[in-house]
């Protein structure tokens, strides 16, 4: 295989997105991916990110290249967990405690920080409506960070997402009661259940 045929099939891997990294992973020298980038006439989405003029734009994945320790969370989390009915209008993510968010909130995304104890917790993979993998908190996460995060949220948003989510097979209440105790947000979301569940 040549290396413009192992770039192509990288290309339509990540449906028609590639980064300068996955090149180079798989012996593509630098010198010689700038000379296919050139060649298919890909455009420059981000640094070290390139896309096919016949790939649709997915804004949450060149976010995810581009802060690849951001999680996407809250609102935008819903979103991609069929959680919500509708795509947020600003996209919400979240980062470590102490980790620079300047070039995020330029961008006009919501940044969320947490203690690094804690930012691990219910970390799992979502696709975007483009099909690229992300990151993203679990549905019993997601509940919780809502609930921690009230003042921001607008209420019928909280409210339908608990619906959507006692309404799933997969729901996990031990699981959303562990994550709402180690997140102290525990007597709220129970508040929630008694309502909701049957």
């Amino acid at each position: 295989m040549s290396k413009f045929e192992v770039l192509d099939s990288l290309l339509q891997t990540n449906n028609g997105f590639l980064s300068s990294s996955e090149a180079v992973a798989a012996g593509i020298s630098r010198p010689y991916f700038r000379e296919y980038v050139r060649d298919r006439g890909l455009a420059r989405v981000a640094h070290g990110l390139y896309m096919s003029q016949d790939a649709w734009e997915d804004d949450m994945y060149v976010i995810q290249v581009r802060y690849p320790q951001a999680v996407f969370s809250h609102e935008t989390a819903l979103y991609l967990l069929n959680l919500a009915e509708r795509e947020p209008l600003q996209y919400s993510i979240t980062l470590k405690a102490g980790a620079n968010a300047s070039g995020l909130t330029k961008q006009g995304i919501k940044v969320y920080k947490i203690k690094e104890g804690l930012f691990c917790l219910g970390i799992t993979e979502a696709r975007s409506p483009a099909d690229h993998s992300l990151r993203v908190y679990n549905p019993e996460r997601t509940i919780c960070d809502l609930i921690r995060s009230r003042r921001n949220i607008e209420i019928q948003d909280i409210q339908s997402a608990f619906r959507a989510y006692v309404r799933r097979s997969d729901k996990n209440i031990p699981l959303l009661m562990r994550y709402a105790k180690e997140l102290k947000v525990e007597r709220r979301v129970r508040q929630y259940l008694q309502v909701l569940l049957p």
